[in-house]
């Protein structure tokens, strides 16, 4: 092994969890010699994103980014390319029960925001960070690198071996590979998961009306449907939507089979026509949705983060929230431990971290199951019991606003 392919920290996958995670590292631990790598089985390529490609194209997988994780890709400096490229901020969001009359509507001027969250395009986040990351020399990029052995090298190092045979050594491998992480997998990490019994139908649509940067979600008893308002430009008609339909498979493969005209008068049923007809809609796509939770979130040497240890159902869209809440506690644990002499895998440090964040990601897939169990019951009893909740919570101004704090991230 050589110096340039000796490292302290490996981070595998250049997604939007492990591209911020190797910027925070390099940003929290500028003045430290630390050699960190970003290894992926794409080639790094800032120029081959989707939004890069096709930047009048909207992106069909979005996300709506809490106010923390804003701050987060600001430090970085990645925020305002994001802004630069097109983002589109929400000042309010209506829920209601597709089953009855109960509903509740939240409002940034309510908490004393300007915002209650940008919906963003997830390749226009991860253009923003991939051309930082470009600009970081500092960060090795092992890529093409298709991870296919994992093993222990001695007590302070973890020996990767890639497909084509090059390999390296690091003394912290941390996972950001995704839900199907091939590391998670090689280190024999343990994880409950069930199928949640539904796939999710993503697509971008025009609508009508315009959406008046509102965000909406509907509960179903076949699962919930979201508008996610996008913006192309300050000054435009403000009518294009991202949608979320998580639905029965069985009732997916109907959807997906439907001609467009037949697709966008079903959607627009569904939405109870909150924004008038359904104009146009983009290619669909459809994804299964399964719940998965890594037991353990470190194992010897290597350390799991953001999809690759947990993975929530989309109804709130915190999905990537959760990953770069990872990324802020994983890069302060082991920043302060360096700083205070410790190694980059000392033990403790990473238990810290499991600590902070297994507790947190646990609750948020317990409250994402229990709106869809409590959402698909058709029980009287249920329903009028869900209907009341919803309203009274809606007059409840505290209680509201707390909740709204706690959704954007403010607490």
């Amino acid at each position: 092994m050589s110096a340039e392919t000796e490292f302290d920290v490996v981070i595998a996958g250049c997604g939007l969890v492990g591209a911020s995670m190797a910027l925070a590292l390099r940003h929290r631990l500028r003045h430290n010699d630390l050699r960190i790598a970003v290894a992926d089985r794409q080639a790094f390529d800032p120029q081959q994103t989707v939004y890069a490609q096709f930047p009048d194209q909207f992106d069909a997988r979005v996300s709506a980014l809490t106010l923390s994780s804003q701050q987060l890709l600001s430090e970085l400096d990645v925020w305002n390319a994001a802004t630069a490229m097109r983002v589109s901020p929400y000042q309010d969001m209506l829920v209601w029960d597709g089953e009855g009359t109960g509903s509740i509507q939240f409002s940034a001027s309510e908490v004393a925001q300007s915002q209650l969250g940008t919906i963003a395009e997830n390749s226009v986040v991860l253009t923003a960070l991939t051309n930082q990351l470009n600009a970081e020399r500092d960060i090795v990029k092992l890529m093409p690198f298709t991870i296919e052995s994992v093993q222990r090298a001695d007590h302070q190092q973890v020996l990767l071996t890639a497909a084509d045979g090059q390999q390296c050594r690091t003394k912290l491998l941390i996972g950001a590979d995704g839900a199907n992480s091939r590391v998670r997998e090689l280190m024999n990490f343990t994880t409950r998961e069930w199928d949640y019994q539904h796939t999710a139908i993503v697509t971008t649509v025009r609508t009508e009306l315009p959406h008046g940067h509102t965000a909406y979600q509907r509960f179903m008893a076949t699962g919930p449907l979201a508008f996610l308002p996008l913006c192309q430009t300050e000054s435009d008609e403000q009518k294009f939507c991202s949608i979320v339909w998580s639905c029965v498979p069985e009732r997916a493969e109907e959807l997906m089979t439907l001609s467009d005209e037949e697709f966008r008068l079903q959607l627009g049923r569904a939405f109870e026509h909150k924004l008038g007809m359904i104009e146009w809609c983009d290619k669909r796509m459809q994804l299964p949705l399964r719940q998965r939770h890594a037991t353990e979130y470190y194992r010897d040497s290597v350390v799991l983060i953001g999809d690759a240890a947990h993975t929530i159902h989309p109804l709130a869209g915190q999905g990537v929230n959760l990953g770069l809440l990872d990324v802020e506690v994983l890069a302060e644990e082991l920043s302060n431990g360096v700083k205070a002499g410790r190694q980059i895998n000392d033990p403790i440090l990473l238990s810290r971290y499991q600590r902070k964040r297994r507790g947190h990601n646990l609750g948020m897939m317990w409250l994402m199951e229990g709106f869809k169990h409590l959402f698909a019951q058709q029980a009287p009893p249920i329903q009028w019991l869900r209907n009341a909740g919803l309203s009274a919570v809606d007059n409840m101004a505290v209680i509201k606003n707390q909740l709204a704090r706690r959704a954007i991230g403010l607490d």
